[in-house]
């Protein structure tokens, strides 16, 4: 008898989440939670990030059966406060006039429910310094587009590399997921990577 693996389900709709699940050898589906980001301000931002992945995460799983699905929430932090993604161009560039010059905090929440509807959830915290940002390159930065759907305003994978001059912290988690803490947070939940 042949026992048929649990699915895999990613419950983003980030591009980045998808290719560093797919780098790091996962097969799954995607299928993103359609749920209101709302972040609560008498939480800490690591509980919001871990809480925001779990909501998410459940709200996937409730409309499937016999899976592991993983949920992701990253947020930004610069002096204990949660930035989020921008609204228009205007607010990308007060965001990144914010963060220019100074180290802030990229926090990742990851939460993975297996099958039983059991909740297991982490959370990762990188820094991230930024150089100091000159009006020009902020607006041209913004010009390119790219920082309308990142929270920070900025893809330290991509065209806004140019502005970061350090970190620390694993750099997968500034991208978006966690991969190691993702691992271990399946193998608590049970889930097996199919041997190829």
């Amino acid at each position: 008898m042949t026992i048929v693996p649990a699915k895999l389900i990613l419950a983003s709709q980030s591009p980045r989440r998808t290719t560093l699940m797919t780098e790091a050898g996962y097969e799954f589906d995607v299928q993103p939670a359609a749920i209101e980001e709302k972040v609560d301000p008498t939480q800490t931002p690591t509980n919001n990030a871990m809480a925001l992945a779990l909501q998410k995460a459940r709200w996937v799983a409730s409309r499937q059966k016999r899976c592991f699905v993983i949920g992701a929430d990253t947020l930004v932090v610069l002096d204990k406060k949660i930035i989020g993604k921008p609204t228009d161009p205007d607010d990308a560039e007060r965001i990144l006039a914010c963060i220019s010059g100074r180290p802030h905090q990229v926090i990742t929440g990851v939460a993975v429910i297996n099958p039983e509807g059991q909740s297991f959830t982490s959370a990762t915290a990188s820094t991230v310094q930024i150089k100091t940002l000159t009006r020009e390159e902020i607006r041209a930065y913004i010009k390119t587009g790219e920082p309308m759907d990142k929270a920070g305003a900025y893809a330290i994978q991509g065209q806004g590399a140019f502005m970061v001059t350090s970190w620390s912290g694993p750099f997968d988690n500034i991208v978006g997921l966690p991969v190691d803490s993702l691992r271990t947070l399946l193998r608590e939940a049970g889930y097996r990577h199919p041997s190829k």
